[in-house]
Formats: C-alpha cells, structure tokens, sequence
C-alpha cells in the first residue's frame, strides 16, 4: 500500500487571479514556511532613534583639530549638537569666541565660566575676558570618522 492512498490532500482555498506554474515564470521562487528563527529576528538599528533626542535642536558638526583629543574627540569626527540640552558644568559644548567656533568643556564657578580643552597644548579660556562669546549647544553625541 502506497503511503499516500487513503489520504487527503488540500490545497489553499485562494488560487488567485491568475494561473502560472513554476515553470511558466522563470523568476519564480519557492516560498514554503519562514525559519523559526525569523520570529525573533531583532529590527536594525536606527541611529537617529540611538544618537538624536530632539531632531528640530539636533545638527551635526565636523570638528576640525586636537584641542579635545584626551576627552576622545579627534579632528575630522563628526559630533552630534543637541541645542535643547541644558548648560551644566562640565559638559562639553560648541562656542563662538570672537567669530571662531571653539569645542571644549564647559566649567563654570561663583565667579567665572570657563572654556577648557582637553589637550594641553591649548590654554584654558575664561570667558570674563572676553564680550564676544556665544554659547552654542552641548555635544550629544560624537560618533567618530564617517
């Protein structure tokens, strides 16, 4: 007795629209059940959900020199700005003195706020001395060489 007599095989209920074999469509593939594994296929990483809180306040920025090369951010990375993050002391903003963008760590006291770079070929800037200073935002994120 064969294997296959007695028993009953069913077909989809839903042929749809229209009637082509395997051999008929030469791109066709074979489809069968998904691997068990794909029910816990993990998404991809999304870098802006990762690295950008505030999309409206976030830009990018490319640094350019050493001044910051002990704190881990090189000439050339690119650094994630986030202009809704607020000021504190010891975090590590973009400023504007006297018309020049300046990356360093931010430490403010009673008296003074200071700028301090994080190489020490660069002096410490105390920005008392100076009118012309705007504070950009603090640095969110740096993500290194793209």
């Amino acid at each position: 007795m064969n294997f296959m007599e007695g028993e009953e095989f069913f077909g989809a209920a839903y042929k749809g629209s229209k009637q082509f074999s395997q051999q008929e469509v030469k791109s066709a593939n074979a489809t069968g059940f998904g691997a068990a594994a794909d029910d816990y296929m993990e998404r991809g990483i999304d870098l802006n959900e990762q690295l950008i809180r505030n999309k409206p306040a976030t830009y990018f920025f490319r640094m350019k020199g050493d001044a910051m090369q002990e704190a881990g951010i090189f000439d050339n990375d690119v650094l994630i700005v986030d202009r809704s993050l607020k000021l504190v002391t010891g975090k590590i903003i973009v400023a504007i003195l006297n018309g020049e963008l300046l990356v360093r760590r931010y430490h403010k006291n009673f008296t003074s706020a200071f700028l301090i770079p994080e190489n020490n070929r660069y002096k410490t800037i105390n920005l008392a001395e100076f009118t012309d200073c705007q504070r950009l935002p603090t640095l969110a994120a740096v993500t290194g060489r793209l």
